[in-house]
């Protein structure tokens, strides 16, 4: 799978970069602006994915410890939040990334 994956990436680069060497100058520059919008979409959405995946799992730990000792509420409840305001920070940091990027 990853040989697939990797020859795939390969052609499709070869594609891009022949047709990007095709242009001229005005064309190209335009269509690096499509490339450049492209890539701040999917900065955005790896970072949202990434801080929803990492949220949802801590949720879930936390959660599982308190129905296991549910006295621990108070132990686990502050840094379980700590760690929702780190992960929700790398989502808004991957969108001012982005935003950033796209209008470089």
């Amino acid at each position: 799978m990853k040989k697939v994956t990797s020859v795939a990436m390969a052609l499709g680069s070869m594609l891009v970069a022949s047709s990007a060497f095709a242009e001229g100058v005005e064309a190209a520059a335009s269509s690096s602006n499509g490339l450049v919008a492209l890539a701040s979409c999917l900065a955005i959405g790896v970072a949202a994915f990434g801080a929803a995946t990492g949220q949802s799992k801590a949720v879930a730990a936390a959660l599982e410890g308190i129905a296991r000792n549910p006295n621990s509420r108070d132990q686990v409840f502050m840094p379980m939040i700590l760690g929702l305001v780190f992960m929700e920070f790398q989502a808004l940091m991957g969108f001012i990334v982005a935003f950033l990027w796209f209008n470089k």
